[in-house]
């Protein structure tokens, strides 16, 4: 199993594929209320975490019930881009990663003490593909960093991981396997 790969999926189609990958862990980008205990059975049947995009989520709320509702139906962790959401996760003991978007210094600035504020398990900072930003946020942060989106090449999921990133999420099947 490559440790290095998270499985990013919107449909059950691609959580199959997903399954049967080498990732590791899976990223449920659009979860719904009927199919996430299925889904989180299927992803531990073969050793796998299953993580969902809360904020994404159909018929679940973005709130304490919603989160706990989340963790009765066995998923892994949540993601959200809200600090409120990853402070009431990390209150119910669910694992959390926050998403952040990097598109200009503010906001890297704004990554910073707002991953410090929330106390997010990790954070995933989007694009993966902004190698300066990963690296600054590895050196001012003492939190995981996945890299994730617009990752196209080999290349770039080596570069993530050289600067700083512990994983890469991507939902290009190809990265799946053992890069």
């Amino acid at each position: 199993m490559n440790k290095r790969i998270i499985a990013a999926v919107r449909s059950a189609q691609e959580l199959e594929e997903a399954v049967k990958s080498d990732a590791w862990m899976i990223f449920m980008l659009a979860p719904n209320i009927e199919d996430i205990r299925v889904q989180a059975e299927l992803v531990h049947q073969v050793g796998k975490k299953l993580f969902i995009h809360l904020d994404l989520a159909e018929g679940i709320g973005k709130d304490e019930y919603g989160i706990r509702f989340a963790k009765q139906q066995g998923v892994d962790g949540i993601i959200s881009t809200r600090t409120n959401i990853i402070k009431l996760a990390k209150k119910e003991n669910l694992f959390a990663v926050q998403r952040f978007f990097a598109v200009d210094s503010q906001s890297v600035r704004t990554t910073i003490e707002t991953a410090k504020s929330s106390k997010a398990d990790m954070i995933e900072i989007m694009p993966g593909t902004m190698l300066k930003v990963i690296k600054t946020l590895k050196k001012e942060l003492n939190i995981p960093i996945i890299a994730g989106g617009l990752i196209e090449t080999a290349k770039e999921v080596e570069d993530a991981i050289l600067c700083g990133a512990i994983a890469v999420s991507t939902g290009k099947r190809e990265f799946w396997e053992c890069v």
